[in-house]
């Protein structure tokens, strides 16, 4: 039984990792969608997302069916209690992302980006995506030093989106409404992208020692 119950949680490891692993992608996907006005790649990564959403669900239904059979206690609770948690955050992750691609969808053939915010949507895309694939690294070869590392990293993404809304309230902007909702509500998607990713490497530090440290979850 004890073999079974081991399997069962190499499973639900190798789930978030997959599901992490695709949230990528969907940013990946996004982010150009967004950067080059590109309809067929934007339909591509809201169609992951979707994709996503499902594989989130049944990876919660498999966590509730382990809880229910196995009763497990400690580490191991932890362990499914977490996954549960971080299920969400990567399907939240991958529908921030979806919302960068149906801005660009709705936009085309025009762009979303203004030329004077495009250098900060380049960087803001690029640093997601990163935090995405360190994420997914992490799920997989779960380490506390690592973990923290990436807690430490979305800080550049916290000032860039800062810079989006100094850039929007300032005297030289000119841009119409529809350029001045595109680019808050798409600087805010990336913001929270990475926020959700400082909440997984905190549940995955709170697997190694522990010591929970609550954060903000939206």
């Amino acid at each position: 039984m004890r073999e079974v119950f081991q399997n069962e949680l190499h499973e639900v490891q190798d789930r978030l990792v997959e599901i992490a692993e695709s949230v990528a992608t969907i940013m990946t996907k996004a982010s150009t969608a967004f950067l080059k006005s590109d309809v067929a790649t934007a339909d591509e990564a809201i169609a992951l997302a979707e994709a996503n959403e499902n594989k989130a669900l049944a990876l919660d239904e498999l966590v509730i069916r382990i809880l229910a059979r196995q009763s497990p206690v400690a580490r191991d609770l932890r362990i499914l209690v977490s996954a549960l948690r971080m299920s969400a955050s990567l399907e939240r992750m991958g529908a921030l992302a979806s919302h960068i691609a149906t801005i660009a969808r709705y936009r085309f053939p025009g762009s979303a980006v203004p030329e004077s915010l495009r250098k900060t949507f380049e960087e803001m895309g690029a640093l997601d995506i990163e935090l995405a694939n360190k994420v997914a690294q992490l799920l997989k070869n779960t380490d506390v030093d690592f973990a923290r590392k990436i807690q430490a990293e979305d800080a550049r993404v916290d000032e860039l989106h800062r810079q989006v809304f100094d850039v929007v309230l300032g005297d030289d902007w000119k841009e119409n409404a529809m350029f001045t909702v595109d680019v808050t509500l798409a600087s805010r998607y990336h913001e929270r992208f990475a926020d959700h990713v400082v909440d997984i490497s905190s549940k995955v530090s709170y697997l190694t020692t522990g010591a929970w440290h609550e954060t903000e979850e939206v």
